[in-house]
């Protein structure tokens, strides 16, 4: 009963997509998918695709599996929280995943089609071609990011959906899924809107290239949520990349930081001014007294970020940068 009404929810929102997940023998997905394809032309990644989609015996069901396996992969071990913690982050990303991103999983291969991005198609595009592209996907998301976050920091959006994501002030990699059903739609687009808007005007964009973007965004809002700023983070090799020392400092005050991927939104728009305010206090101290001033600032700048983060939850007001 359930699958059956999963199914004419479907085909309600995509016309006869149900009966398009019919699955195959090997044979007549080979003629079917890949009619006069030399494969022996083909390198083995081509070929492992290739025979991915043969095996499967639908491009439909292969494209959501994929997906969804690629998802699942992208949560990072638990780094000191609390039980209390860890299940309620569970059950969030949970409801996210069963409400929001299951159902986009399934359609998204018909999606893709619709917007002229090829699937199952071999052979992949140029290696250039898709660092282009890829490249062009990371700024198109963190121009939309900067943005959309900024815009979740006002008031009513706070309060009724950014405010579950700001409950870690000190976050872990767990917690860059742990955001309301909304906001997890509404930040998704800067992610998935890059691709589709280039396949529509380009028509050269295969999926396997929004595969490794996907990856490379997900491991970077991981990293970003992570708490942790090592010597070999990639910030200390590419100056505008901003990484977990800049995203940590947004959720310990409130109203700084909003960017995901690169710093030149924050710059260019002041949003950063007390991250680098803290960072010169910082360095001016003595070594020896270092510690006890990072320690005193970083106090009192978050409790300059709580008194602000009360004030959009209660009044609807924006942060003092914002």
């Amino acid at each position: 009963m359930a699958a059956a009404a999963a199914f004419d929810l479907l085909d309600k929102f995509i016309p006869g997509a149900s009966d398009s997940l019919t699955i195959v023998n090997a044979t007549t997905a080979q003629n079917t998918l890949y009619p006069g394809v030399d494969f022996a032309a083909l390198n083995w990644l081509e070929r492992l695709w290739a025979s991915y989609y043969i095996w499967v015996g639908n491009p439909i069901i292969a494209t959501g599996l994929m997906s969804f396996v690629l998802h699942e992969w992208k949560l990072q071990p638990n780094k000191h929280v609390s039980r209390a913690q860890i299940l309620k982050c569970t059950k969030v990303v949970l409801l996210t995943h069963i409400t929001c991103e299951a159902p986009l999983i399934l359609a998204f291969h018909p999606i893709c089609c619709l917007f002229g991005m090829k699937t199952f198609e071999i052979p992949f595009s140029s290696i250039g071609l898709m660092a282009a592209q890829i490249a062009f996907f990371f700024v198109f998301e963190d121009t939309f990011h900067y943005w959309a976050h900024r815009a979740l920091h006002y008031g009513p959006l706070y309060k009724h959906i950014h405010k579950l994501h700001h409950e870690f002030s000190a976050p872990i990699g767990l917690a860059a899924e742990y955001a309301h059903p909304l906001e997890v739609l509404i930040l998704a687009q800067g992610t998935i809107s890059g691709p589709f808007l280039y396949a529509v005007f380009r028509n050269d964009l295969h999926i396997f290239t929004v595969y490794i973007w996907i990856t490379l965004r997900l491991w970077q809002a991981v990293d970003a949520h992570s708490g942790y700023d090592f010597p070999w983070s990639l910030r200390h090799f590419v100056p505008f990349w901003a990484g977990a020392d800049h995203h940590d400092f947004h959720h310990a005050t409130f109203s700084s930081c909003f960017s995901t991927s690169f710093r030149w939104w924050d710059y260019s728009f002041g949003t950063d001014v007390k991250y680098h305010a803290y960072k010169a206090r910082v360095a001016a101290a003595s070594a020896k007294e270092r510690a006890g001033v990072e320690k005193r600032e970083l106090e009192k700048l978050e409790k300059e970020g709580i008194l602000e983060e009360r004030a959009a939850a209660a009044h609807g007001k924006r942060g003092k940068n914002e």
